[in-house]
């Protein structure tokens, strides 16, 4: 590359020996990656020689318990390796995170079951995590119906999580704390899909509506969210200390991250390569955007230090309290507005050329917008945490 073209970036943390493994990781596998997201934007799911390429290099188990045969790496470590995925393609990181995400039940569920979702099946163990079930308790589980959207990964599915309120007679029981909800595993054989994925962004994730007429759920193939909030209980085969809550923000807010960093890195390279009608001068020479870049830049920075900054506060204190668990959401949070904004600044800097899908700004302005959308990243939690930290009373989950 021309050095006068050359895309000089702010200092990056060095890292550490395993997240340059899982860096390596990913440098893998990218051609198969590259070379078949078109494909997977077209037929809204991801190809299977992806999945194979991921699940083989460790990604689909990346979280999950080396007991039931997962690579077990630090949280750090996985929000790197979710980053340089959504530089890629943001519905490869997206699929990966959503995994990482619900296979933090392995740490809650009975080990004997974990091992048989985890260890015994090499597919995707993903689902729909919105109480949009019925679930009615009988003797040894649960008679469970419903219908869940946002089924991504699904394609690639042995086993869907069914997230469902818990009944009496099939009405949901509902105490001071609010309803009673269980996540209940089922073969993905067992439930009917329906092809609803047609969306803007995040297309290659297969995200498709899935549901249940009625079936039985024994009690062991299930996790009740109450003890979702604590830390899961001590045993061996535990991979992490940390409540399910605190950790799945990170399974998310690093797919934002590194739709962020490929749109700065595709702006550049229009920036220098585009000459405005009429004018005598490339973008990249234009002042107002160096200025727009810079700002762009450092608001993905920060956000990104303060997520990792959070991160690491989290490993090291094993388990977050209400102060802890304010921060993760503020950092979440954080990001999602951050990285919007920066995808949406390259998209209007870059002008008509952003239009067109052969433009990598065009992709990373839908997928940013579609990640977003997840209640992890959600500007809500800038109300939720504010009203903690005003009020002196605990932390709600939302409004």
């Amino acid at each position: 590359m021309n050095d006068r073209l050359k895309r000089f970036r702010l200092p990056e943390t060095v890292p550490t020996s395993e997240q340059s493994e899982w860096l390596a990781r990913v440098d893998a596998i990218a051609p198969v990656i590259t070379e078949n997201r078109d494909a997977a934007e077209r037929d809204r799911k991801m190809p299977r020689v992806v999945y194979e390429a991921l699940r083989d290099a460790g990604f689909t188990r990346m979280w999950i318990s080396s007991e039931f045969g997962g690579e077990q790496v630090s949280l750090t470590t996985g929000m790197v390796a979710l980053e340089a995925l959504a530089r890629l393609d943001a519905s490869v990181s997206w699929q990966i995170g959503v995994q990482g995400a619900i296979g933090r039940l392995s740490d809650y569920l009975p080990e004997e079951i974990s091992r048989r979702l985890f260890l015994d099946s090499d597919g995707f163990a993903v689902g729909g995590v919105k109480p949009s079930g019925l679930a009615e308790p009988v003797d040894g589980g649960y008679l469970l119906r419903g219908e869940w959207a946002m089924g991504s990964g699904s394609a690639h599915a042995d086993w869907l999580v069914c997230t469902a309120l818990v009944c009496e007679d099939w009405e949901p029981v509902r105490t001071a704390a609010g309803p009673e909800i269980v996540m209940l595993f089922v073969p993905a054989s067992e439930v009917v899909f329906s092809d609803t994925w047609y969306t803007v962004g995040l297309r290659g994730t297969g995200s498709n509506h899935f549901r249940v007429e009625e079936r039985f759920v024994p009690a062991e193939f299930g996790v009740r969210k109450g003890s979702m909030v604590q830390a899961p209980p001590e045993r061996d085969s535990r991979a992490y200390p940390i409540g399910y809550f605190d950790f799945g923000p990170f399974s998310t807010a690093p797919v934002a991250l590194g739709v962020a960093q490929d749109a700065l890195d595709s702006f550049h390279a229009t920036a220098h390569a585009k000459t405005p009608a009429s004018g005598t001068r490339t973008l990249a020479a234009n002042h107002v955007v160096q200025e727009r870049f810079a700002r762009a830049e450092i608001a993905v920075y920060s956000s990104r230090l303060l997520l990792f900054d959070t991160a690491r506060q989290v490993e090291a204190s094993g388990t977050a309290g209400d102060e802890l668990s304010s921060l993760v959401r503020l950092a979440s949070a954080t990001v999602g507005e951050s990285a919007t904004a920066a995808v949406e600044s390259a998209y209007t800097l870059a002008g008509t050329t952003s239009l067109y899908a052969t433009n990598r700004l065009e992709r990373a302005f839908r997928d940013v917008n579609s990640v977003t959308k997840h209640i992890a990243l959600s500007y809500s939690h800038f109300e939720t945490v504010g009203g903690y930290l005003l009020s002196e009373q605990p932390l709600v989950m939302r409004r």
